[in-house]
């Protein structure tokens, strides 16, 4: 049976399947081709069930890269680790996003995780940065000729592979990219030399992604080097983002790391919550960080009490500074 080239699903004329293709002999399903040509994109309704038995069928052996997004590291990230137990080869992507250039700290950052890291590589896939030195590592420490790649969705795993195909493979078919979840749907394994390296679906998460209409995503994901927004909340005050973000707190400096595209505005009082967002509550301390997966981080500098209101079952999480003040 052949597969999507793009997307790693079974190729089928039938219509309501995952899959499906007017022309057998393509090389790409219908899904791909409109993502690819049009930027339609067709939602394909799946859990982690599936996902998780490819990582358990993952052979021992195989060194697996571990693709995480430094804008948007999950807290649940050690759940791959009682998944899987081989060697994790960590590649950090986006890193022309932040403002930091703190490589050190943001390797030193996954130290708590529970994770088989044997070595760690911080990327760029936009820039190309870090690749030689990737492409090496892989080189060194794979054991057999499979090399896995996973993650959770969106992570930069799609881009990651389609740079290393440009730069050190003949290959010309690359794996469909797009910022909505599910793009990858099976494994997709891609010739680089004498080895193979092989892509997996990304796993689902509760990313703000999941919740928003395809005007604010696009605002939502950072074009370039995020510009932090520092606001000196001295009385009771409420940060509003788009439609699908308040904070509110007082007595502290907060500084957000979100993309520069969203519509941000301030208000002197507190907000009802006409939007009928979720609400979350956190006591935070000096230098602690407020995670809203998918859109980005707050760093706080003072001790506060914060509230959160946010569109849909979006997960929100504390966690110890990752860029530091």
């Amino acid at each position: 049976m052949n597969k999507c080239i793009g997307c790693g699903a079974i190729l089928t004329t039938n219509i309501s399947e995952e899959g499906y293709t007017p022309n057998i002999e393509s090389n790409l399903c219908q899904r791909c081709f409109k993502i690819r040509n049009y930027n339609e994109y067709q939602v394909i309704l799946k859990d982690n069930t599936d996902y998780i038995k490819i990582l358990n069928n993952i052979p021992k052996d195989s060194l697996v890269i571990l693709v995480v997004d430094l804008l948007n590291i999950n807290n649940k990230i050690s759940e791959i680790g009682n998944i899987i137990k081989n060697k994790i080869l960590l590649v950090l992507t986006k890193y022309d996003l932040l403002p930091s250039n703190n490589e050190e700290k943001f390797i030193n950052f996954f130290n708590s995780f529970n994770l088989n890291i044997v070595d760690t590589v911080i990327i760029s896939s936009q820039n190309n940065f870090h690749f030689d030195i990737l492409f090496q590592k892989i080189k060194q420490l794979k054991q057999s000729n499979d090399v896995y790649v996973v993650g959770y969705t969106n992570a930069g795993k799609s881009s990651m592979i389609n740079r290393i195909i440009r730069n050190y493979s003949n290959g010309v078919n690359y794996i469909t990219t797009s910022n909505l979840p599910s793009t990858t749907i099976n494994t997709i394994e891609i010739k680089i030399e004498d080895w193979m390296l092989i892509d997996t679906p990304g796993l689902l998460d509760n990313s703000i992604l999941n919740y928003v209409g395809k005007d604010i995503l696009k605002k939502i994901i950072p074009l370039k080097k995020i510009k932090p927004l520092t606001y000196q909340m001295k009385s009771f005050q409420t940060i509003k983002i788009e439609d699908i973000l308040m904070v509110s707190c007082e007595k502290t400096n907060l500084t957000m790391y979100f993309s520069n595209q969203l519509n941000i505005q301030r208000y002197y009082k507190k907000l009802d919550n006409t939007m009928n967002l979720t609400f979350h509550q956190f006591n935070v301390l000096k230098n602690q960080e407020i995670v809203i997966l998918g859109l980005g981080f707050i760093h706080f500098s003072n001790d506060t009490l914060v509230n959160i209101f946010v569109i849909g079952n979006t997960d929100v999480f504390v966690r110890t500074s990752l860029i530091g003040r």
